[in-house]
């Protein structure tokens, strides 16, 4: 039975026809004139090779085939109209859906942890998935992949394909452990110069925001260590004589903010936001914009700057 040229149209009249036993009331029920009705009949008893409806004195009768059939097209029927209904209406508090998050290693620090109480409190059925990337453009190859729904980290290479709107921002702080020989506060930036540094990237690079700074006015500090892994370095800080430069949160969330001794960087350093993006093909869809407006909505964690937020 070649079933290509059957239509969710088709199918459509069909059950109408099951349910009303007349083409005219069918086509009433549906919104379809009596023609169109009739010539839906007509395709369906050519491609099914059956009468399906027979004329009889109360009306049309069901063929032994229309009523195997009838059954099983409303209940995909109804399927198809609750999977568009989910599309256009969202409850979260019932549902059972799941979400895909990715995130870098600060944000799970700084987020994760109230969000999951929120969800709780909010949706608790809910599944997250939460996956984590390191380089910042891992985020759009994760969304373009359909990997993630969402992504959290510093912001990625711009394209119009992906969306973002601003969370939070992070300031940058020097650390050295307390009772280091040498230094304490006030730090002057040649004491800062003058001491071995620890350097934090993600992206395996031996130059960061420091020696950008640094190089504007001629200068070079001494890397003695370069590593990959954020919350390693405050407890490297604490059984050292390194410094270091961190965002100030992770020095709070690390575990050894009272080991440490916390001090101004003694250069011009810009914030480090961190924004959330989705991709565009999920703007508008209610569940992923719940999501989204939930994960925007998490109490910015003590240290954290909010973010200005846009429009959308």
């Amino acid at each position: 039975m070649d079933l290509h040229g059957i239509d969710l149209n088709l199918l459509v009249a069909f059950d109408a026809l099951m349910a009303e036993r007349s083409v005219t009331r069918a086509g009433t029920r549906i919104g379809r004139t009596q023609p169109a009705m009739s010539a839906a009949l007509a395709r369906l008893r050519g491609l099914l090779k059956d009468e399906l409806f027979i004329r009889g004195p109360n009306g049309l009768q069901p063929t032994p085939l229309a009523l195997d059939l009838a059954e099983p097209i409303t209940h995909a029927l109804s399927e198809i109209q609750r999977a568009l209904e989910f599309t256009q209406t969202f409850d979260p508090s019932t549902t059972t859906a799941s979400f895909s998050l990715g995130l870098s290693d600060h944000p799970t620090f700084a987020l994760l942890p109230t969000l999951l109480e929120m969800l709780h409190e909010q949706a608790p059925g809910i599944t997250l998935r939460v996956r984590n990337f390191t380089a910042r453009d891992d985020a759009i190859g994760m969304l373009d992949a359909g990997e993630v729904d969402l992504a959290v980290g510093v912001p990625s290479t711009s394209t119009g394909r992906i969306l973002s709107r601003p969370l939070f921002e992070e300031r940058f702080v020097c650390v050295v452990r307390k009772g280091h020989p040498t230094l304490r506060p006030p730090l002057h930036l040649d004491s800062f110069l003058e001491h071995p540094h620890l350097l934090v990237s993600p992206e395996n690079e031996r130059y960061g925001l420091v020696d950008a700074a640094l190089a504007k006015q001629g200068l070079k500090r001494r890397l003695a260590l370069t590593l990959s892994h954020l919350y390693a370095a405050p407890a490297l800080v604490a059984r050292s004589d390194l410094v270091a430069t961190l965002m100030e949160g992770v020095v709070t969330a690390s575990g050894h903010a009272e080991r440490l001794c916390v001090m101004p960087v003694p250069l011009e350093l810009p914030a480090i936001p961190f924004v959330l993006s989705w991709h565009r093909r999920n703007d508008v869809h209610p569940a992923q914009r719940w999501f989204r407006d939930l994960l925007a909505s998490v109490p910015p964690r003590a240290g954290l700057r909010p973010a200005e937020q846009p429009n959308r």
